[in-house]
C-alpha cells in the first residue's frame, strides 16, 4: 500500500509540475481577434491579458460607437477563443481527457 501511495504522490507532483510548465508557456504566448474584416484587433494574452487594441479610423465617428462597441466585443471574443483553444488541447492530452474546467488550471 506505501508503494502505491508513493506512486499516486509521485504521479501528483508530475501532473503539477507539467500544469505548471503550460501555465507558464501559455503566459507568453499572444493571439489577435479581428473583427469587421480587420477594422477592430484585440491583442491578448492566452490568461486573457488584453495587450492592443486597434480601431480603423473610419470607425470613429459619434453615430457609429454603437457598430463600434459590436465590433470590439466580437473581436474580443475571437481572441478569447484563440487562446483557449491551445490550452485545452494541452490540458486534455494532460488529464487523458478528463474534459476539467479551466478554472482548475487558473485560466479563470
Amino acid at each position: 500500500m506505501a508503494d502505491f501511495l508513493g506512486m499516486m504522490k509521485q504521479g501528483w507532483q508530475n501532473y503539477n509540475r507539467r500544469c505548471r510548465r503550460c501555465r507558464k508557456s501559455s503566459a507568453m504566448s499572444r493571439v489577435e481577434g479581428i473583427s469587421g474584416g480587420g477594422l477592430v484587433m484585440v491583442r491578448m494574452t492566452a490568461k486573457m491579458e488584453v495587450k492592443a487594441v486597434k480601431i480603423d479610423p473610419s470607425l470613429m465617428k459619434a453615430d457609429e460607437r454603437e457598430i463600434l462597441e459590436d465590433l470590439l466585443v466580437t473581436a474580443h471574443n475571437d481572441a478569447r477563443r484563440k487562446a483557449e483553444a491551445p490550452w485545452q488541447e494541452k490540458m486534455q492530452t494532460l488529464t487523458g481527457g478528463l474534459g476539467l474546467p479551466a478554472r482548475v488550471w487558473g485560466l479563470t
